[in-house]
């Protein structure tokens, strides 16, 4: 089929899609898509001329219109590991670009995933018939740089330094008091309160149940008269949470934009988490609550050892979490140190660094150290 003036945009998380959806839109003159599978959250409605489909074989006409799409476009971006990559061979003219949905890693992934030993040579290599269709990764650090590298088997021509798209909402100071007002106005009952977010990762053995091991009865009991809980569940849990505490617990698990809850929260609570890398670009404490860190380590795996780098305490129990708050054990040098290391070229234009590169073959210059 000849190919279009047309950029494709396959997302699963969504948030990196929509920055960069928009700079392409104000920046270039390309026919714009997003293709959604069902973990896609995000609404791309308010940004013109997108049209977007649902990439999933249930709904069979918009699948095969995705099809069609993805044979006749010049550009694509993804924003996960997308297993139909395996067996698709572009023209080689076309572009594809990841967009990963991690600005920073704990957690090996990847061909460095410890799991890989476990699977079949078959499975393997699919994996890397999917990485081998990747044009650029978009990374946001020579630290993430490197950990791409290994983990999809890259050249160093593949590495695109832009900075990571959806950072740019941490610079523009009007996003950040909107959606502070959103959110207020959504849920009255913050106000007045401090705010605490609790965003765990998933555990493969939880993915069909959930099995908070924060102690929200004794959190509330300790903290209730001067904070509110936000509880954001990852998107791959199935499940709702039952919520017997409505005064104290707000479920935010179904909230389309965690950037929103980040300028929010006055403290953040994760445990090997991407949301990290992010939220300390707003300079706010953050407890790592690593019950598991044992057994995690073991069967996951990490870049480095785990509790030297981290931006914040450690907590291994509940009354871990509430005397840290209480006595208030956070040093924000060390979130500024990890900020600089993580978000070293993310400094407000990823986004349209990104398209002036891909669409108007303009060298993205290295950003200076994050100051």
């Amino acid at each position: 089929m000849p190919q279009q003036k047309k950029t494709v945009f396959v997302s699963s998380f969504g948030d990196n899609i929509y920055h960069v959806a928009q700079a392409t839109n104000k920046l270039s003159d390309h026919q714009l898509i997003v293709l959604k599978d069902k973990r896609c959250r995000m609404d791309f409605s308010t940004i013109d001329n997108v049209k977007t489909l649902s990439f999933q074989l249930t709904h069979l006409v918009d699948y095969v219109r995705s099809i069609y799409h993805l044979a006749t476009s010049k550009v694509i971006f993804i924003d996960n590991y997308f297993g139909f990559l395996s067996v698709t061979k572009f023209n080689e003219n076309v572009q594809c670009i990841q967009l990963w949905h991690a600005a920073g890693a704990i957690k090996q992934f990847g061909l460095m995933d410890p799991s890989n030993a476990t699977r079949t040579p078959r499975a393997n290599k699919r994996f890397q018939q999917v990485y081998d269709r990747f044009s650029y990764v978009v990374v946001g650090s020579e630290k993430m740089s490197r950990i791409f590298r290994q983990s999809f088997n890259l050249s160093e021509s593949q590495i695109l330094r832009t900075g990571i798209p959806r950072t740019d909402f941490f610079f523009d100071k009007q996003a950040l008091q909107q959606a502070q007002y959103h959110i207020r106005k959504l849920f009255p009952m913050i106000d007045g309160k401090k705010v605490i977010l609790y965003a765990p990762t998933f555990r493969n053995n939880e993915l069909s149940n959930i099995n908070l091991q924060l102690d929200i009865t004794k959190l509330r009991a300790e903290l209730g008269e001067e904070y509110i809980l936000l509880l954001r569940l990852h998107p791959a849990i199935v499940g709702t949470y039952e919520n017997i505490y409505s005064d104290f617990v707000i479920d935010v698990s179904n909230y389309e934009n965690i950037n929103h809850l980040l300028v929010l929260a006055d403290l953040l609570i994760t445990d090997y988490s991407s949301v990290p890398f992010e939220f300390s670009l707003l300079e706010k404490p953050m407890i790592f609550f690593t019950y598991d860190l044992e057994e995690y380590t073991k069967k996951q795996g990490f870049w480095e050892e785990y509790t030297t780098n981290l931006p914040g305490p450690i907590a291994l129990s509940t009354e871990d979490i509430i005397s840290i708050i209480k006595s208030n054990q956070f040093d924000l040098n060390l979130i500024k140190e990890y900020t600089k290391q993580w978000n070293q070229y993310s400094r407000g234009n990823s986004s349209e660094n990104i398209v002036h590169y891909i669409y108007d073959a303009q060298p993205v210059k290295q950003a200076k150290a994050y100051n």
